[in-house]
């Protein structure tokens, strides 16, 4: 929510000094009004809008949503570094540390929420309580009607101003000739509908309070509303510039008017009497406000979300197309369309804009056709009967149809313990074409309590007695669950067959489905099995999903065995592939005199950007030889050579690798040490430093 408020607060900003900057000075009021306006609202509108991904300039990660089993990933890739004096964790304390950051950055966060909400909620009473006051007074006070306008007469000391179409102006302070004119003056704010425009900038306020370029942009569009009302009556043939800007001089009152209303009397009577003077704008210049459309374009590339690009993860190129449209929802009469294509017909039963089906019959199904004048026929099935009204003209046609269950098929299936419970149920089991042949048929495969929800998707698919006979015979135990998505995934017996002799011996139902989701086959299988030496790994088969996830394939797993690492477990080889740690990652590490580091130890190494450069760095400084638990922390600690010659330059010439980081993970930082020196504290041991920054604390 946050991002979105400042997004707005921004796009409000831009446009504000756009208009600042080329607009404000000329004299098309009527095209600033509705520039101004519809800045408004599409600073609320264009955060909201996704933008194609090829013309976004945001970096975003492209996030894979992969449905995987079951992974195992449970790697400590950081251990506790203990120093001799004292006993610390510098790993674990920066993590600490990190956590806490994190918790009170999202505090803070939390409050600042609630403090905007606060605020939107004052606001929001404010602007109601100034219509319910301004109501109040429309109609509580002696009204003049004049046509639509109503003017209302007060007696307080307070400027003449207009709402909705009520007018607000004490007679008696005004001579006759001003009193027309600030009538006139009112009377076009409300023909011209200004109130709309303040109410809009009031609304915008409410959610922008804390946006100071939000209480600009209303004293700009309220100034704007005065210069087009003051245009609108110079060109009055009653009224003379002179005398108008005269009534405007007069009409000063101590107090102004509620912050909803257009008022006559405003604090901005220079600039509207120097813009009444001033030179009409050249029709020329109007190509200023096209800038703005491409400064609107430049922000939506900039930040607003990328559109989402759907993925669809197949096992094959093309997909055979599967149209299966059957809503419960359509009605059992209503209006058809049908269109003959050879041996069949695709009919589209439609009774509203919303509720619509499409399905495809055999000719050989109906009877009597009617061709060319109108005529009935219909189409009989176990479920009902569909009877057609309507006449073919070629091979299109139309008329109304109306459906009649078959209340014996009913009971039927409800002996069968499918219980259909109205007549859009029976016309679903009708459009599918679901015979009670089919339903005893699945009991009879042994898959009993069977409700309709389950054997409407198994008929679409045909899921028919010959694949359940296939697939039972592999997986004896299957739930009826499964074999809508085994046969939507075309999963068959090979398959299955295929995935066991690769070495999956007692496959689940849902890892075959994740499996084929995923274009795993049996050759995929055996080559990351075979390569990965992991055949006995409690953990293999299900980690073979995440392996295609991640795309770990047999060149990946050889490139380390070419390095020396042939028994990578699964669990790691999954972690190296997260991390990116390739072999040439591991190999600088070898070429830099790491022979034997174990695989755990790149990991931690990888997850904490420790480079053969930062190694490098460290031999130069004549620290060579580093273990790689050493490297992990002093990388945790963000210590640098340069840290290094820092301790050195203040006389500790012997430093170990865990004098540094005991002294980094303590906060005993040369700075500190520079003032103990100062106060007397001289000592030649950097562990004497490490236990007084224990005993001073902060």
């Amino acid at each position: 929510m946050i991002p979105y408020i400042l997004y707005t607060a921004l796009i409000l900003a831009a446009c504000f000094v756009f208009y600042k900057l080329l607009l404000q000075k000329e004299t098309f009021f009527y095209l600033n009004r509705y520039i101004l306006l519809a800045c408004m609202i599409m600073a609320f509108i264009l955060p909201l809008v996704p933008v194609p991904q090829e013309l976004s300039l945001r970096k975003t990660a492209v996030e894979k949503t992969v449905v995987i089993a079951k992974t195992t990933v449970d790697k400590t890739t950081v251990e506790k570094i203990e120093t001799t004096k004292p006993q610390i964790q510098p790993v674990e304390s920066t993590v600490v540390e990190q956590t806490k950051e994190t918790f009170k950055i999202e505090s803070i966060l939390k409050w600042l929420v609630y403090l905007y909400w606060f605020g939107v909620i004052v606001f929001a009473l404010n602007f109601l309580m100034q219509v319910v006051i301004l109501l109040y007074r429309a109609y509580s006070q002696s009204v003049i009607q004049d046509g639509k306008f109503r003017i209302i007469e007060i007696t307080d000391d307070k400027a003449p101003c207009s709402f909705g179409n009520n007018i607000f102006i004490n007679p008696e302070k005004y001579e006759w000739e001003t009193y027309n004119q600030i009538l006139l003056h009112e009377k076009i704010h409300i023909e011209q509908k200004h109130t709309i425009d303040l109410l809009l900038a009031e609304m915008v306020l409410i959610f922008q309070w804390f946006n100071p370029f939000a209480w600009q942009w209303r004293k700009a569009l309220e100034i704007n509303l005065e210069f087009l009302t003051d245009d609108q009556m110079l060109q009055q043939d009653t009224v003379e510039k002179e005398s108008y800007q005269f009534s405007l001089l007069k009409v000063a009152a101590p107090q102004f008017p509620l912050s909803l209303t257009t008022n006559y009397n405003q604090s901005l009577l220079k600039k509207r009497i120097i813009m009444m003077n001033s030179k009409k704008s050249n029709v020329h210049t109007t190509w200023k406000y096209f800038f703005l459309l491409p400064i609107l374009v430049l922000f939506a590339c900039l930040f607003n979300q990328p559109a989402a690009q759907s993925q669809n993860l197949t096992s094959k190129e093309e997909e055979p197309e599967k149209n299966i449209n059957i809503h419960s929802s359509v009605r059992t009469e209503g209006d058809w369309f049908a269109t003959i294509k050879e041996n069949t017909i695709n009919i589209q039963f439609k009774n509203d804009e919303h509720n619509n089906s499409n399905s495809t019959f055999q000719v050989s199904e109906f009877s009597n056709l009617p061709r060319d004048k109108e005529g009935t026929f219909t189409l009989t099935r176990e479920a009902g009967t569909m009877s057609f009204v309507g006449k073919f003209e070629g091979n299109k046609g139309m008329g109304t149809y109306k459906f009649t269950p078959n209340k014996d098929y009913s009971q039927a299936m409800s002996k069968e313990g499918v219980v259909l419970k109205d007549d859009s149920d029976l016309m679903v089991f009708f459009m599918i074409n679901i015979k009670k042949s089919y339903v005893q048929m699945l009991k009879k495969k042994g898959f009993n309590n069977i409700d309709k929800d389950q054997v409407i998707p198994l008929a679409a698919l045909d899921v028919n007695e010959a694949y359940i006979t296939s697939i039972k015979q592999a997986i004896p135990d299957i739930d009826l669950d499964n074999l809508v998505p085994f046969k939507s995934l075309e999963i068959d017996k090979a398959f299955i067959e295929e995935i066991k002799k690769a070495g999956y011996k007692d496959v689940s139902p849902g890892n075959l489905i994740a499996l084929k989701s995923q274009g795993i086959d049996g050759k995929y299988i055996a080559d990351v099995r075979n390569s990965s030496g992991a055949e006995n790994d409690k953990d293999a088969d299900d980690d073979i999903i995440a392996f295609k996830s991640m795309n770990i394939d047999q060149d990946f797993i050889n490139s380390f065995k070419k390095i020396g690492y042939n028994d990578i477990s699964n669990s790691n080889l999954i972690a190296l592939k997260s991390l990116n740690v390739t072999a040439e990652y591991v190999s600088s590490f070898q070429k830099a005199g790491y022979k034997n580091i174990k695989i755990d130890d790149f990991i931690a190494m990888k997850s904490l950007n420790v480079t053969p450069e930062y190694v490098s760095d460290f031999q130069k400084a004549g620290y060579n030889n580093i273990k790689p638990d050493d490297l992990v922390a002093l990388r945790s600690q963000n210590i640098t050579p340069e840290l290094l010659q820092q301790y050195k330059d203040l006389g500790f010439s012997n430093l170990g690798i865990d004098d540094i980081i005991g002294a980094k993970a303590t906060g005993t930082t040369p700075s500190f040490i520079k003032s103990m020196k100062g106060k007397g504290h001289n000592f030649n041991d950097l562990n004497k430093y490490i236990e007084l920054k224990s005993v001073l604390g902060n």
